[in-house]
């Protein structure tokens, strides 16, 4: 297949990933998902991946021990695999800082919020939707952005918002929020493979086809 190859990093049930296998075999992205990289085994993602071909690799913790061992075999599986985008869907782990400087502008995570709210260490999964909740926001939404060496401080690709409805807690939230992640991470991918996206100081300018 042309293109780009793409790594995804998962840890859980990998609906972004589905979202991405789906856009892949469907043309919509100029690439191929090269290898599902996953910091837990058992997850419903490897499952995912395996269904359609995708080879996996597992990095516990409980596997590889010191962290040093598994960020090597992190960056080894990167570089023999020749993956040119990694795509960080759900993952719950440390990207270390020479995989960053590697890749610069190569990584982009999906944050469930409108960064620069609710973002930063400790804010993952449904803590980010119970802050939202909690503080009584209106407007919360996702975002795609690339991943520099600050926790969700990397310069902003693509945004949407999703309205904040009273009656909604964190699993609805939640929810709503998802089906905007699973349009937007798509798209995000899709214009980088076209190489489209050009990062500007810590702003993102996409460019016309």
């Amino acid at each position: 297949m042309a293109g780009i190859k793409i790594a995804v990093l998962i840890s859980g049930g990998g609906t972004n990933l589905q979202a991405l296998i789906d856009a892949v075999e469907a043309g919509y992205i100029e690439g191929e998902i090269a290898l599902v990289i996953s910091n837990k085994k058992d997850v419903l993602g490897i499952a995912r991946a395996k269904a359609h071909g995708i080879k996996t690799i597992v990095l516990e913790k409980s596997t590889y021990g010191f962290r040093e061992k598994r960020d090597a075999a992190l960056l080894e599986a990167l570089e023999k695999n020749n993956i040119d985008l990694i795509v960080l869907a759900g993952y719950l782990a440390i990207v270390p800082d020479m995989i960053i400087q590697k890749y610069r502008n190569r990584i982009i995570n999906i944050h469930p919020s409108l960064i620069p709210s609710f973002c930063g260490d400790g804010y993952y999964g449904e803590k980010v939707h119970e802050a939202a909740l909690e503080r009584g926001v209106k407007v919360t939404g996702a975002t795609v952005h690339f991943v520099n060496e600050v926790t969700d401080g990397g310069p902003i690709i693509l945004q949407e918002a999703v309205v904040v409805d009273f009656e909604d807690d964190t699993k609805g939230l939640q929810q709503k929020v998802l089906q905007v992640e699973h349009r937007l991470l798509p798209q995000a991918v899709k214009l980088f493979a076209e190489g489209r996206l050009e990062v500007v100081g810590n702003r993102v300018k996409i460019n016309r086809e």
